[in-house]
C-alpha cells in the first residue's frame, strides 16, 4: 500500500498481514497508518489474551491514536491509557514520521517488537531495534523515553506482535514490497498459538522537505 494522502504522498508504502488465533472470531492485534500534517503515525497494539476482549481492548488503544494523531509519542499513549482503563488492557508500540525532518520518533510498552532495517548507506548501522518498557496501557504504565532516528528512502520499519517468532527480520526476500515481506513473515515466522501481526513500512523517495 502507497500513502498518498494529501501532504504526506510518497513518505512511505506499507503494507500488515494478520492472522486470528483459530477458534477465535476477532483478533487482539490491531494497526494504525494515521497520514498526518507532518508525516505519518504508524502503531500496533495488542490485546491482552485474545479473543473479543483483546479485540475491544486493541481497537480502543488504536481509536485514541487515531483521534489525537497530531501529538507528540508521549501524549499519544498516555491518551491510550487512559482510553483503555475498565478494559483488560493492551501492549503498543508506535513510530511517528517527520518527512520534513526526515526522522521517526518511537517508543513502546510491552512486547510489540519494532525493528528499523537501514537501507544501503554503509555509512549507518545495519538496524536499529525498539527499546520497549514493560508495563500494560490501561493499567500500569512505564517511565518512557521516546528515541529519535534518522530515516532515509530504503529504510524499513517493522512492527511485530508477540504471535511472530523472533528472528522475523532475518533472510527477508530481497527486492520485496513491504506487502510482500509482511506476508513473509507472517507465513515463515507466525507461531499459530497466538493472534499475529506483522506491519511493515518503508521509507520512499521524496520523503522529506521539498516531498
Amino acid at each position: 500500500m502507497r500513502d498518498t494522502s494529501p501532504g504526506t504522498a510518497r513518505v512511505i508504502e506499507w503494507g500488515v498481514a494478520m492472522r486470528t488465533l483459530p477458534g477465535e472470531a476477532q483478533c487482539g492485534d490491531v494497526h494504525l497508518v494515521k497520514p498526518i500534517a507532518s508525516g505519518v503515525l504508524l502503531a500496533v497494539a495488542d490485546g491482552l489474551g485474545h479473543g473479543a476482549e483483546a479485540a475491544a481492548a486493541a481497537r480502543a488503544a488504536v481509536t485514541a491514536l487515531e483521534r489525537h494523531a497530531g501529538e507528540s509519542p508521549l501524549a499519544l499513549v498516555e491518551r491510550s491509557h487512559r482510553a483503555l482503563h475498565g478494559t483488560r488492557g493492551a501492549v503498543l508500540s508506535l513510530a511517528l514520521v517527520n518527512r520534513h525532518e526526515r526522522s521517526l520518533t518511537w517508543l513502546g510498552v510491552g512486547n510489540v517488537e519494532g525493528t528499523l532495517l537501514y537501507g544501503t548507506d554503509g555509512a549507518r548501522r545495519r538496524r536499529a531495534t525498539l527499546i520497549t518498557r514493560g508495563g500494560i496501557v490501561g493499567s500500569e504504565l512505564p517511565r518512557l523515553q521516546p528515541e529519535t532516528l534518522r530515516v532515509a528512502p530504503g529504510d524499513t520499519l517493522i512492527f511485530a506482535t508477540d504471535g511472530i517468532r523472533e528472528g522475523f527480520a532475518e533472510g527477508l526476500p530481497p527486492e520485496a514490497t513491504p506487502q510482500q515481506v509482511a506476508d513473509h513473515i507472517l507465513a515463515q515466522h507466525g507461531k499459530g498459538t497466538d493472534d499475529a501481526l506483522a506491519l511493515v513500512a518503508r521509507f520512499v523517495s521524496g520523503a522529506g522537505p521539498g516531498g
